[in-house]
């Protein structure tokens, strides 16, 4: 398995997901600094020019939630999910989608209106539309806790890495500030060594 990198990027994510399992896996560093993503060599892995990307010797994938997706079920004995038909499956399918299109599109108004954007290009205003998007997303997901030590109560799955890793990047932006059931839970996320292992370097 190989998996197209680079740091503090969504390829992260897979990363994890990659030392929970436990598999060898090749990292594939991409210099983004040096434009190593928009070479002709790596458009026909993914064809934006973005990480994550991942390949082996059965399929070529992009988007880290299916990348992630895929690897729970390639190992199914690793069990990060649930299984086909379970009732846990369709929760966990709702929190791997809610992840990306509910939850990430407001951090980004405010990464991108407070850290990202060079400075004239910025909108105050977007970013408060997005921190008050942010809050009712938390709200759910702070619900969604409540008694149980991950989301789909205690097995730890592909979702967690998913829901996880936007609480965590929404952490770094202040985000977290007045939910302490999201602080414990990222908490208890990032104590995880495969979560320390992916996020070493």
């Amino acid at each position: 398995m190989k998996l197209y990198y680079a740091p503090q990027t969504r390829a992260t994510r897979p990363r994890w997901m990659l030392e929970e399992i436990g598999a060898p896996y090749e990292l594939v560093r991409l210099q983004l600094s040096k434009g190593e993503h928009k070479q002709p060599e790596y458009l026909r892995v993914h064809p934006h020019g973005a990480v994550p990307a991942f390949a082996d010797e059965h399929v070529t994938l992009f988007e880290s939630g299916a990348i992630c997706a895929y690897l729970a079920d390639t190992f199914p004995e690793k069990q990060l999910a649930p299984a086909a038909g379970s009732a846990q499956r369709g929760p966990y399918y709702q929190w791997l989608f809610y992840s990306m299109a509910t939850m990430e599109p407001p951090v980004l108004k405010v990464f991108l209106n407070t850290r990202m954007l060079p400075e004239e290009k910025r909108s105050s205003a977007i970013a408060e539309e997005g921190r008050a998007q942010w809050k009712d997303v938390a709200r759910v997901v702070e619900r969604a806790l409540e008694g149980k030590t991950f989301l789909l109560g205690e097995p730890f799955t592909a979702a967690d890495v998913m829901v996880g890793s936007i609480l965590g990047w929404s952490g770094f932006m202040g985000l977290l500030d007045g939910f302490p059931g999201l602080q414990a839970y990222v908490g208890r996320l990032t104590s995880r060594p495969a979560f320390k292992r992916a996020n070493a370097d």
